[in-house]
C-alpha cells in the first residue's frame, strides 16, 4: 500500500501578492440554513425567518442572514487561505452589494493583497486577502478583506504523526 500525503494547505512561504485562489466548493443555501443560523445567533430581524413579513419588503422573500454569508464565504476560503492559521486578526471593509436568497448558490475567490513577516512571532507570517463571494449568476453578494496569521512551514501543530491512520 502506498500512502500519499493529502493537501496540507498553504504556509506563509506559499503566498505571493497578486495570487488569486478560486475556492473549490460552492454551497446552495437552504431555508433551514438561514433559519438555524439566524436563531442560533439570536438575530431577531424578521426578514430572515418570517416569510409573510419578508413578502412585504422590496425583495418579496426572506434575505439570507448577512453574518451567515460572511461565515460561509470565509469558510469556503479556508482550504486555500487559512488552513494553517494561527489566528484570524481582522475582517475589514465588509460590503454586501447585492442580496442573497434561500436557493442561491455561493462561490468565492480570494486575492492576496499583502504578505509580511510577523514582528513578534517568528513562527508565523501575516497575510491579507480580499475575498469575493458571488451567486450562481456571478453577481457579487459579499466582499471583504481578511488578515490572518499563518504558520511558516515546519511550525505549528501537527495533525497526526505521518503514516498513521486512526483505528
Amino acid at each position: 500500500m502506498t500512502v500519499r500525503e493529502g493537501w496540507s494547505g498553504r504556509f506563509f512561504e506559499d503566498f505571493e501578492v497578486g495570487d488569486v485562489y478560486e475556492h473549490g466548493l460552492g454551497r446552495t443555501i437552504t431555508q433551514a440554513d438561514n433559519i438555524w443560523f439566524t436563531l442560533l445567533t439570536q438575530n431577531t430581524a424578521r426578514v430572515h425567518f418570517d416569510a409573510n413579513y419578508a413578502k412585504q419588503t422590496e425583495y418579496g422573500r426572506p434575505l439570507v442572514n448577512s453574518t451567515f454569508t460572511l461565515a460561509l464565504v470565509t469558510g469556503q476560503s479556508v482550504n486555500d487561505v487559512s488552513y494553517n492559521v494561527m489566528a484570524n486578526l481582522s475582517w475589514n471593509d465588509v460590503q454586501l452589494p447585492n442580496p442573497l436568497f434561500e436557493g442561491d448558490t455561493v462561490y468565492s475567490s480570494s486575492e492576496v493583497l499583502a504578505v509580511r513577516e510577523s514582528r513578534s512571532r517568528p513562527q508565523v507570517g501575516i497575510v491579507t486577502v480580499r475575498t469575493l463571494g458571488v451567486n450562481q449568476d456571478g453577481t457579487p453578494i459579499i466582499t471583504f478583506e481578511r488578515t490572518v496569521m499563518v504558520y511558516r512551514r515546519g511550525f505549528g501543530p501537527i495533525p497526526r504523526p505521518v503514516g498513521t491512520l486512526p483505528q
